[in-house]
């Protein structure tokens, strides 16, 4: 797997943008993310729906590749960490979580992120809440136009849309604009949003093997 970097500045702390979907802080050695909806296959599955688990698999190994590059102390999951409650994939998922047992795991509930007091107990979570505020950075799901410090979010899934003579490309990718870092969806099983990300901001657009500011 191949990681490229971006390093912006936020408030004046760097922080490092990938193409594999996360940012890292490296002030306070946290990996950031959104979006992974852990147990959608599982749902789709159970619906009727055949879908390969290679996909919530794939997730993973690049999650515990990240790990490995960044050596992170913290693990930030900014909302949506779980898709339709508790299933077979979310067992998978706290198998792996179990590997990493030093690393201290936050997540900022998201619109899907319905947990039963057995649920958040198997998932050993160290922070539960829906706001987190670190160093003058608010993390929160879906971005809130009352609360006064900078935020960090997801929730919207962004992507763009570049125009080309052959065909029109959707890229997944980051937004920064002076309030606010989108970040796009960790799992690539989800769709892409190229309608309702915030104005006027800088897209930092990736592949598997480059990100670009444009």
């Amino acid at each position: 797997m191949n990681i490229a970097v971006k390093n912006i500045t936020l408030n004046n702390e760097v922080f490092t943008l990938t193409n594999q979907r996360v940012a890292f802080w490296k002030k306070e050695k946290a990996l950031i993310l959104s979006d992974l909806h852990i147990g959608k296959t599982a749902h789709f599955r159970k619906n009727g729906i055949a879908l390969a688990n290679h996909i919530m698999k794939s997730d993973l190994e690049r999650l515990s590749f990240l790990i490995e590059y960044f050596q992170p102390e913290k693990f930030i999951v900014v909302g949506d960490l779980l898709h339709a409650g508790d299933n077979s994939d979310v067992d998978e998922f706290c198998n792996w979580r179990n590997q990493y047992p030093d690393l201290q795991f936050y997540l900022i509930k998201g619109n899907h992120d319905r947990l039963s007091a057995a649920l958040e107990k198997k998932l050993c979570l160290n922070f539960k809440s829906k706001i987190l505020t670190i160093e003058g950075f608010t993390f929160i799901h879906d971005f809130d136009q009352t609360l006064p410090k900078f935020q960090i979010t997801g929730h919207i899934h962004p992507g763009v849309v570049l125009n080309s003579s052959v065909k029109n490309i959707r890229l997944p990718c980051f937004v920064q604009t002076e309030k606010q870092l989108l970040l796009p969806a960790f799992s690539e099983f989800t769709g892409l949003d190229t309608k309702n990300i915030p104005k006027g901001g800088k897209f930092f657009v990736f592949t598997d093997s480059e990100i670009h500011e444009i």
